[in-house]
């Protein structure tokens, strides 16, 4: 088996807040995580499979960057994510491991057959990410 990585990169805002919360409630919880910040997230998607004998690639790049592009750069780039539908309510809030947990499923979806998502990696900056190797 071989395995191939695509990363992509977006700026988005987020807060760590539950609307179901009192505003002290989320301040002891999260800190200063509960007021609006920015990150340049980073979502790394590995993809295992048998290269094509003929082109001697495991996924043609294109499709996946499309793929990447519609469902990560397209979908959050440069939003306030707690205001997207799959944040809207609170539950779950915008994490890096919830964003990874949602763009597995959403991006397993899409790809070829013979081609297997194994991984998603998202990352706020260079010192946290959360993966997901699974749908939930």
């Amino acid at each position: 088996m071989i395995s191939l990585t695509r990363t992509v990169r977006f700026p988005a805002t987020h807060r760590m807040f539950r609307s179901d919360w009192s505003e002290a409630q989320n301040r002891a919880a999260y800190g200063p995580l509960a007021d609006y910040h920015a990150h340049d997230y980073e979502c790394g998607v590995t993809v295992t499979g048998d290269p094509d004998p003929a082109t001697g690639m495991l996924v043609d790049l294109s499709l996946l960057d499309a793929v990447l592009a519609e469902e990560v750069v397209g979908r959050y780039g440069g939003q306030p994510l707690n205001t997207l539908p799959e944040f809207a309510s609170g539950r779950p809030l915008p994490s890096c491991e919830a964003l990874a947990s949602i763009l597995f499923t959403r991006i397993a979806a899409r790809l070829p057959s013979g081609v297997r998502l194994v991984r998603v990696r998202v990352a706020e900056d260079p010192t946290l990410y959360a993966e997901c190797t699974g749908a939930p």
